[in-house]
Formats: structure tokens, C-alpha cells, sequence
């Protein structure tokens, strides 16, 4: 069974990625888009900057930080696309959710992959 993964962007793309989605609104920094490896940078379900500023990684925040998101997901014409697209993906093989942030424990894709999840799982 296929599944959605997530992985800092800047680590190397494995055969078991799949289909690799930058989830972030920014580009990341330091890598060229020659050197990165996605297929779809999906920007615009990334959380919004005043949102984003305010989060700070850190795990007072991340509730927050997830309910801010689910809202701003729920109510995001691109997601019901980006939904979409995943379920034909899964069908194909696995996803990864790729995303810039150092912190690998509090961090907006695992918010997102908590969100798809709850929609197609």
C-alpha cells in the first residue's frame, strides 16, 4: 500500500519517494532548482506568511499553528485540487511532502500530512 511521507528537502530523493511535492511557499534556500528533485512545488497550500511568522517552530505554538492551518486549508479552493491530485498519485505509488525547515519535529508538512490524511485515508 502506498503512502504520503515527508522529508527536509535537502535530503537526497530515494526511489521510495514517489511523487515529491515542495510544499513550502518559499523556495528553499541554497538549492538551486536545477539540483532539487520534485515534481510539483504546491506553494499555494503552503500556510500563509503571517501565519508561518507566527508559529516559530516551536511546540507552545503548534497547536495553534494546526488549528490556523486546518482553517486556512479547509477554506482553500487549491486544496480541494491538491486533494485530488494525491488520490490519483497514491494510486501510483508512494508521496513525499517535501519541506525546507531545520526543525524535523514541529513543522508545517506534518500538519499538512495530518490534513490529507483525515480527507483520503
Amino acid at each position: 500500500m502506498y503512502g504520503i511521507k515527508i522529508k527536509r528537502v535537502y535530503d537526497e530523493a530515494t526511489e521510495d519517494d514517489g511523487f515529491r511535492i515542495l510544499v513550502d511557499r518559499l523556495w528553499p534556500r541554497g538549492i538551486s532548482k536545477e539540483r532539487i528533485n520534485i515534481d510539483k512545488w504546491a506553494k499555494e497550500i503552503a500556510p500563509s506568511t503571517a501565519l508561518r511568522k507566527t508559529f516559530s517552530h516551536n511546540e507552545e505554538t503548534m497547536g495553534l499553528f494546526k488549528a490556523g492551518y486546518y482553517f486556512e486549508l479547509d477554506n482553500n479552493e487549491a486544496a480541494v485540487e491538491f486533494i485530488d491530485l494525491l488520490k490519483g498519485k497514491l494510486k501510483e505509488g508512494n508521496v513525499t511532502l517535501l519541506y525546507a525547515s531545520k526543525n524535523t519535529i514541529y513543522n508545517h508538512a506534518l500538519v499538512l500530512k495530518d490534513w490529507i490524511e483525515e480527507r483520503i485515508i
